[in-house]
C-alpha cells in the first residue's frame, strides 16, 4: 500500500508529507483547494509525463516521493531484483521535475529511466478517473483480467510460455534461412577454416598447460646442470661418498682399540652412506627422466604459438576457439546439409506451433465460459450505483488468423458498455462519462476484489452526479473494496466521506502572502463530522447539518461490511 507522500514546490503545494493508511481514505475539500493538484502529484511519481507547470512559482524544481509498502512475495519485488534493484523494507519512487521540465525519475535511489518508473508505478497505483487511459480502459489488460476472475491466470502463463517458444523457434527458421544464402557466399573460407580448426583440435584450458610446460623445458637446462652438480657433490671423488669411505676406513682402525664405543658410529655412518647412494641413484633418475622426456620445447611451442595466432585471427581467446569450431561447423552443416538442418527446424515450429494453439484453445474455452458470469456479476452491482440502465458486456471472439494470436493467446477480450437501453455496446472510455466509468470501475474492482496484486487503487470522481441512498451505495462498496486493497477516493459526497476508515481533509490557505494547499489528516471525530457536515450545507454549516453528518458516521460504523 501507499505508506507516505511527500511532496515539495508542486503549483501550490510547497511542502507536504502525509502517511498513507491501509483501508478506505476519503479525499475531500471544497473545488479548487488543490485535490487534483495531489492526483497529478502522485501521478509524476509513479511515471505520468513531466510538466514545467507543475514547478511551484520562484523554485527550481518539483519533487514527488511515494513510499509503498509491500508483502515479502509480492511480484514486483521479484521484478525489481531482475532489474538489478534490492527491494528494500520499502519500494521508494522519486521523480523531481526542473523549470526546463526535464526530469530524473529513481527507484529505491537507483537512477531509472522514466518508462521503467512508469512499469513498476503500474504494479503498485491503479487510478480510475475521468481522464485515465490505462489500466481497464486498456483493453490489452482484459484478457488478464478476464483470466483473473477465471483463475486461469496459470493457464495464461503457460500460453505466454509457449507462444514465446513458437517465436524463438520461428525466428531460428528464419535466421537460418536468411543465413545460409549469406554463407553460400563464405563456403570455401568456412571448409578451410573448419578444417583448419579440426586439424588443430584445440581443447580449452589446454593455452595454460602448454604454457606451463613451455616455462619448464625453457629451464630444463638448468635443471640439468643443476642435477649434474648434485650428484657430483655425492659421487665424485672427494665427494660425500668417498669422504664417507675414508671417514669409515678411520673408525673401523679405532674400532680396534675401542670397539665397543665405535660400534653405534660405524652403525650410523652405514646408514649416511646408504642413504647418500640412495639420494644419488634418485638424482642420476630424475636427471635420465627429464633427458628422456616425450616433450620437447619445439614441439611444445609450435603448438602453443599455432594455438595463439588462431586465436588471434578469429579475434577470440584460446579457450574460445572449440566454442567458434562448433559454430563455424555448424554453419558449414547447414550449407552442405540443408535440407536435414532446415527440416529440423521446420519440425520444431510445427511442434512448438501445436503446442501453443493447444494451451491457447483449453484456455479460450474457459474464458468463454467465464466471460458471461464477470457480465452478470457485475451488471449485478450497476442498479445500486444508479447505472440501472446500463450494461455491461464481456465480448470474447476467437480467431483463427494468426496474425491476430499473441502471447495472450488466440481470443481478442474487450470490455463493452452501453448506458442506455437499445445502444450498441462500446469501449468504456469511449461510452462512460467521468463519473460513470469510475462506478464501472468500482463494480469490476468489487467483483475481482481479492485477486490482482495492485495493493492501492484510487477513484476519481466516483460520486458524480448522485447523492442520497446511491452515494451510500458507492461508499459501502468502496469500504468493502477496502477491505482487499487500499482504497483513496477523491469524493464530494458527505455519504462516500463517512464510510471512510481515514480522512485527508484539502484546503488552500494563505502564507505569507502566497496561497498554499495544505492537507490534513482528521483523526478526530469531531473534526470529521465538522468536514461532512460543510459538505453536505456548504460554507454555512448548520446544527442540522452536524446532525446529520453524525448519523452518517454512526451509520457507517454499524454497517462494517464482513470481509
Amino acid at each position: 500500500m501507499l505508506a507516505s507522500l511527500d511532496i515539495q514546490n508542486v503549483v501550490l503545494i510547497d511542502r507536504l508529507s502525509l502517511e498513507g493508511d491501509a483501508g478506505l481514505v476519503a479525499l475531500t475539500g471544497e473545488t479548487g483547494a488543490g485535490k487534483s493538484i495531489l492526483l497529478d502529484a502522485l501521478g509524476l511519481a509513479l511515471g505520468a509525463r513531466a510538466d514545467a507547470g507543475l514547478v511551484r512559482q520562484g523554485t527550481a524544481q518539483a519533487t514527488v516521493t511515494a513510499s509503498f509498502e509491500l508483502p515479502a512475495l509480492h511480484p514486483l519485488r521479484g521484478w525489481l531484483a531482475d532489474n538489478g534493484i534490492d527491494g528494500g523494507e520499502l519500494i521508494i519512487l522519486r521523480r523531481s521535475v526542473g523549470k526546463d521540465g526535464r526530469s530524473k525519475a529513481f527507484v529505491n535511489d537507483a537512477a531509472v529511466s522514466v518508462q521503467f518508473l512508469r512499469d513498476v508505478g503500474a504494479q503498485l497505483i491503479e487510478i480510475h478517473g475521468q481522464f485515465d487511459t490505462h489500466g481497464l480502459l486498456d483493453s490489452a489488460t482484459h484478457a488478464d483480467t478476464l483470466d483473473q476472475f477465471t483463475g486461469t491466470a496459470a493457464d495464461a502463463k503457460g500460453v505466454a510460455a509457449a507462444w514465446a517458444g513458437w517465436r524463438a523457434a520461428l525466428a531460428r527458421l528464419d535466421e537460418a534461412r536468411a543465413g545460409i544464402d549469406a554463407m553460400r557466399l563464405q563456403e570455401e573460407y568456412l571448409r578451410y577454416t573448419v578444417a583448419e580448426l579440426e586439424k588443430l583440435a584445440p581443447q580449452t584450458g589446454e593455452e595454460a598447460v602448454l604454457a606451463e610446460k613451455r616455462q619448464r623445458l625453457l629451464n630444463r637446462d638448468k635443471l640439468a646442470e643443476g642435477l649434474a652438480q648434485a650428484s657430483g657433490i655425492i659421487i665424485d671423488d672427494g665427494g660425500l661418498q668417498s669422504l664417507g669411505g675414508r671417514l669409515e676406513n678411520v673408525l673401523v682402525k679405532l674400532s680396534a682399540k675401542a670397539e665397543t664405543a665405535l660400534a653405534p658410529l660405524l652403525e650410523t655412518l652405514g646408514r649416511i652412506r646408504a642413504d647418500l647412494e640412495d639420494l644419488g641413484w634418485q638424482i642420476d633418475r630424475l636427471a635420465q627422466a627429464d633427458e628422456d622426456g616425450s616433450d620437447s620445447l619445439e614441439d611444445i611451442e609450435e603448438r602453443y604459438f599455432a594455438l595463439r595466432d588462431c586465436a588471434k585471427k578469429h579475434r577470440c581467446t584460446v579457450d574460445d576457439l572449440p566454442a567458434v569450431h562448433a559454430d563455424l561447423a555448424q554453419k558449414l552443416r547447414l550449407i552442405t546439409h540443408q535440407d536435414d538442418a532446415l527440416g529440423e527446424m521446420e519440425a520444431a515450429v510445427r511442434q512448438a506451433r501445436a503446442a501453443f494453439i493447444a494451451l491457447a484453445e483449453k484456455l479460450s474455452a474457459k474464458r468463454h465460459k467465464a466471460a458471461a458470469k464477470l457480465a452478470k456479476a457485475v451488471n449485478a452491482e450497476l442498479p445500486a450505483l444508479k447505472l440501472d440502465k446500463a450494461r455491461f458486456d464481456v465480448e470474447c471472439r476467437t480467431t483463427d488468423d494468426e496474425n491476430h494470436w499473441g502471447p495472450a493467446g488466440i481470443d481478442r477480450v474487450r470490455f463493452l458498455v452501453a448506458t442506455n437501453p437499445g445502444a450498441a455496446p462500446g469501449p468504456l472510455d469511449k461510452i462512460a462519462s467521468g463519473g460513470e466509468l469510475s462506478r464501472f470501475m468500482l463494480a469490476l474492482k468489487l467483483i475481482l476484489s481479492g485477486g490482482g496484486s495492485v495493493p492501492t487503487l484510487i477513484f476519481d470522481e466516483v460520486d458524480s452526479g448522485i447523492g442520497g441512498a446511491v452515494a451510500d451505495a458507492v461508499g459501502e462498496r468502496l469500504q468493502r473494496l477496502s477491505l482487499h486493497c487500499q482504497v483513496l477516493v477523491v469524493t464530494h459526497s458527505p455519504q462516500v466521506a463517512a464510510r471512510a476508515a481515514h480522512h485527508w481533509h484539502v484546503a488552500k490557505t494563505e502564507q505569507k502572502g502566497t496561497v498554499v494547499t495544505r492537507i490534513t489528516s482528521l483523526t478526530e471525530l469531531t473534526a470529521r463530522q465538522e468536514e461532512i457536515a460543510r459538505m453536505l450545507s456548504g460554507a454555512n454549516i448548520t446544527t442540522e447539518a452536524r446532525a446529520q453528518a453524525a448519523r452518517l458516521l454512526e451509520n457507517a460504523d454499524k454497517h462494517v461490511p464482513a470481509a
